[in-house]
């Protein structure tokens, strides 16, 4: 037997490789991180031990790959997306960060707590303990950088901003509030549990305590019907489906033209990355209660109910905007959302969750909406719909955008590396 310094035996010989991993947690756990600070390599009986996937796990998702999870991943049900803003002083500080959260998120994403717990209960747990018990179900993490982190002078990594990474310009009806605005790093946990996400922020957050400070913060939820063994498009807090002509998350070419970065088309670091748009936006609930379906399908130009363009059938069927009635009048109306959205000829992919965060005190409504999320190899694409939607989209009657970021996500974390190497590789 042998007795680690916490205090709990161990087997020498026959150690399975789930028991590593609870051995092995990373910074707090008590075994120490190599010298060079190595996020996906621990030390452990005096040999580097690689803390990988667990292809046993159940609900699991891969923290490794060409590009990061929480992208192209089926959409889970329930997403924690947090901004942070960070407090280190230098690039090292901010690398080794990075580096240090890389064992913590693919211990979380295995499903399993982030370290071993000491006997010593005079001491706090190293992991906060609300998801023991859970597997994995399905959590993804996805980490990405604001425009704001370049132009912190003591980081010195202005010359490393991508052009295209800049805040978004201002929009008809939005009346942002700062504090749900920006940020130099974000978050963003996805999973098939609330619990299990936010569980994944908070002890990412806790374990940098000192290093990065939340600036806001957005929990969110989907439903997903379910016909003949399949899922369908979720709905949004207005019953319209969300998220019906995305990129094919299966196809190669189709996910580079919209939403990979490709070689040439950013700073290298980006190679295989995607860009992050995030926008916080309130429904306005109680005025479309009070509106007539035709009317709500005419400021969508979809059909509630099963999602069709206006004249169709069926969701998938194509939307024809130039489709005219026997009058001569555009069946799908012109200054519909969807309508507006296809004369940009931009393609996005949308990545959305519905939120209820109690009532807006100073009127006694609803609030609640859309985390809109999207990703695209550009913002640009995302800024092209939104200036095309205009002052004459239908929908702004009912809707006003109060928070919003853009964040560059790191290309995929090759086994042995960390979140965000690349960016650091260019140093």
């Amino acid at each position: 037997m042998t007795e680690t310094n916490n205090g709990e035996k161990i087997l020498d010989k026959k150690i399975t490789r789930r028991q590593m991993l609870k051995m092995t947690g990373a910074g707090a756990a008590g075994i120490a991180i190599g010298a060079s600070g190595m996020g996906g390599i621990l030390k452990a009986f005096g040999k580097d031990v690689f803390l990988d996937d667990d292809s046993s796990a159940t609900n699991k998702v891969n923290f490794y790959g060409k590009h990061q999870s929480g992208i192209d991943t089926a959409v889970q049900t329930n997403i924690y997306f947090a901004s942070l803003n960070v407090l280190v002083k230098s690039k090292a500080e901010l690398q080794e960060l990075f580096k240090m959260w890389t064992p913590l998120a693919v211990h979380m994403m295995n499903g399993e707590t982030i370290g071993v717990e000491y006997k010593n209960g005079m001491l706090p747990p190293k992991d906060t303990g609300e998801a023991k018990g859970l597997d994995a179900r399905n959590l993804s993490i996805t980490f990405g950088v604001g425009p704001s982190l370049f132009e912190k002078k003591e980081l010195g990594l202005s010359s490393l901003k991508p052009t295209e990474l800049k805040d978004l310009p201002h929009f008809p009806k939005d009346q942002l509030e700062e504090v749900y605005t920006g940020g130099d790093i974000c978050i963003q946990a996805c999973a098939d549990d609330p619990q299990v996400a936010f569980h994944a922020v908070r002890n990412l957050i806790r374990a940098a305590s000192g290093k990065v400070s939340m600036k806001w913060s957005q929990a969110g939820f989907n439903s997903f019907p379910v016909e003949n063994g399949k899922k369908q498009t979720p709905r949004n807090l207005f019953a319209f489906k969300d998220g019906t002509e995305n990129p094919i998350t299966s196809s190669e070419k189709d996910m580079n033209k919209v939403v990979w970065v490709q070689s040439g088309d950013s700073k290298p670091w980006m190679t295989g990355g995607s860009y992050l748009v995030v926008r916080r936006i309130q429904l306005h609930l109680e005025t479309w209660d009070r509106t007539a379906l035709k009317e709500q399908e005419n400021t969508f130009g979809r059909h509630r109910d099963s999602g069709a363009p206006l004249g169709k059938k069926n969701e998938s069927d194509a939307m024809e905007i130039e489709r005219k009635d026997e009058n001569g009048n555009y069946i799908v109306p012109e200054n519909s959302h969807v309508f507006l959205a296809k004369q940009s000829k931009a393609r996005i992919m949308r990545r959305s969750y519905s939120y209820s965060s109690g009532i807006v005190d100073s009127t006694g409504s609803y609030d609640a909406g859309l985390v809109f999320i999207s990703f695209q190899k550009n913002p640009e694409q995302f800024t092209k719909i939104q200036n095309q939607l205009g002052r004459m989209d239908k929908l702004n009657e009912y809707i006003t955008h109060r928070g919003s970021g853009v964040f560059a996500c790191f290309p995929g974390i090759k086994k042995g590396s960390y979140i965000g190497e690349a960016l650091f590789n260019t140093l």
